[in-house]
């Protein structure tokens, strides 16, 4: 049971246009919090606050360079698990 509960918390990450417009954007690379506030025309606070929930889940990592944090997909699983979803949407 603990790991459906664990899918399902993976799944309402999922949920949220905010985060996953931040996952498609991290589909193509890796992205600095300015960069990612300014192309998706975001407040500082919502994408840092939606990036913290995407940390907690091991959907993103980060690396700190300097005073900028960067963050990129975790693995190939979540691209994939992003990547199939719009791809099912696409086909219906």
């Amino acid at each position: 049971m603990a790991r459906i509960d664990e899918t399902a918390k993976l799944f309402k990450i999922y949920s949220d246009v905010t985060r996953l417009r931040i996952i498609d954007l991290l589909t193509q690379g890796e992205f600095c919090v300015q960069d990612i506030c300014r192309r998706l025309s975001l407040q500082q606070s919502t994408v840092s606050h939606q990036l913290k929930l995407l940390r907690d889940e091991n959907v993103v990592t980060r690396r700190r360079d300097g005073k900028n944090v960067y963050y990129a997909l975790k693995d190939e699983h979540v691209r994939t698990i992003y990547e199939m979803a719009r791809s099912h949407v696409e086909e219906c």
